[in-house]
């Protein structure tokens, strides 16, 4: 499996994760100019941008290590761009979802407002 083919993987375990939790997936793969967000959520009156990073091991660290100040700020940017499209007055927070995916296990690490907006 290609990191491609595993990210799609880990998106889809992601969704079905959050299904569990009774959160409303409402966009996934949302594009806004060259950036992009994995899955967008809802949970009462909060919007939840998820950030998934699929690894099949940490042999490079932890998957969530992987997201950047400068991904976080461009995820930020987007959010902003969906909220405004969709004229939406909710509170946001900015979840990763970390899968460790392999034929041995799945394993999966929500941290929920795992970084702030703040451009």
């Amino acid at each position: 499996m290609n990191h491609i083919e595993l990210g799609k993987r880990g998106e889809a375990i992601a969704r079905r994760f959050l299904k569990d939790l009774e959160l409303s997936v409402l966009d996934s793969n949302y594009r806004w100019k060259k950036q992009e967000i994995d899955l967008i959520a809802c949970e009462g009156n909060e919007l939840v941008i998820i950030e998934v990073k699929t690894r099949k091991s940490e042999s490079y660290g932890a998957p969530e290590n992987s997201i950047t100040k400068s991904k976080q700020r461009n995820l930020i940017k987007a959010a902003n761009a969906y909220i405004q499209e969709r004229q939406l007055d909710l509170d946001v927070r900015f979840d990763v979802i970390s899968i460790i995916h392999n034929s041995y296990e799945t394993r999966i690490d929500h941290i929920q407002n795992a970084f702030y907006p703040t451009l």
